[in-house]
């Protein structure tokens, strides 16, 4: 019903945080909490009792964890779930992305009065997660299981180190993370791309989420640092806080990335705009890939691949989670290619 307010079931083991999140969600009129739940069985109950339009869960509960709870819920009946829980939890959040949640939000162990931005951006995200459509609530857990999604292996392939016969550099947000794990489990270490990505997320994450990403078992992936060099086959992951570019492109075929702090200019950070830009200027084959997102990140990067004769593909709305940064692209008449995600990765993996 329009203007109906988005339900919230709030999930938490500490009851000073569940009344903290509550509390905060009472004052939005947007939103009505219809249960409260301190470990994953309470919750499990109350969801398929009560059947909220969007979840905030905690990871570390008693009884059944948050995993756990994550699996039965996406077996169940998929609901969309924003995680909320500590810094300390960074791979068991990537883990949780993995298990059919939607995005995430780092939080303190103990919330106060000066964490109140940390339960803003909570509620942005809950708010956001209510227009995910039903279909791909929890695509992400019932993907790992399809054959068609196990990684490519190559054993005992020896590539020798050599300059990238194509760049292709990646912009995503809210949804990203899982596309980017599907994405890179088909890429080959045969790859003669290179890869580099502007993935919406907080510093103290990026790392863990590129040795993730290496976890797949083609491409090499790190977090970038200032003077890497891009040789084929390699990926690297933009830190959060910061952004990313290519160096002194008189030096070409050989690239190096900078490390950069964010400008004025930036609207969002990392930024898919500036790296974007940046690799239009390469002066050789260069692919701009838009994943799933919220805002227009991407955007006027894109114009720039166009521009200089480069390729632009979108994610279609058929599995994008969040459909606003390709959705931007396609309506600005930038795409090149509008391609499920399982044909993005595909593609990919013969460059």
């Amino acid at each position: 019903m329009v203007g109906a307010r988005v339900r919230v079931l709030v999930v938490d083991d500490s009851a000073f945080n569940r009344r903290v999140i509550a509390d905060a969600l009472s004052l939005d009129p947007e939103f009505e909490v219809v249960g409260r739940a301190g470990d994953g069985e309470e919750a499990l109950k109350q969801a398929l009792l009560l059947k909220p339009d969007v979840i905030s869960l905690d990871l570390e509960m008693p009884k059944m964890d948050g995993f756990s709870f994550l699996r039965l819920l996406m077996a169940r009946m998929p609901i969309p779930v924003i995680v909320f829980s500590s810094y300390a939890q960074r791979e068991n959040i990537l883990k949780a992305l993995e298990l059919g949640a939607l995005d995430f939000v780092p939080k303190p162990d103990r919330l106060g009065p000066e964490h109140g931005s940390h339960v803003e951006e909570l509620i942005e995200k809950l708010r956001l997660a209510r227009s995910v459509r039903p279909s791909l609530i929890g695509r992400n857990s019932m993907r790992r299981a399809s054959s068609n999604w196990a990684p490519v292996e190559t054993p005992g392939v020896e590539v020798p180190i050599s300059p990238p016969e194509t760049l292709v550099a990646i912009a995503s947000s809210t949804g990203g993370p899982t596309a980017l794990l599907a994405v890179f489990a088909r890429l080959k270490r045969t790859a003669r791309a290179a890869f580099v990505i502007a993935q919406h997320m907080p510093d103290k994450f990026t790392r863990t989420f590129a040795e993730r990403l290496a976890r797949q078992g083609g491409v090499s992936v790190s977090e970038a640092q200032e003077g890497d060099e891009l040789v084929a086959a390699s990926g690297f992951v933009c830190p959060g806080r910061h952004c990313v570019d290519l160096g002194d492109l008189s030096k070409r075929p050989s690239f190096t990335l900078r490390v950069l702090q964010p400008s004025s200019e930036d609207r969002y950070v990392p930024s898919g705009d500036r790296l974007f830009r940046s690799v239009a200027g390469a002066g050789m084959p260069t692919v701009g890939v838009i994943l799933s997102g919220m805002g227009d990140d991407g955007l006027e990067g894109a114009r720039a691949i166009r521009d200089a004769g480069g390729m632009v593909i979108c994610e279609s709305e058929e599995t994008a989670a969040v459909n606003g940064m390709p959705q931007a692209v396609v309506r600005a008449g930038l795409a090149s290619e509008v391609w499920p995600l399982p044909e993005i990765a595909d593609y990919l993996a013969t460059l």
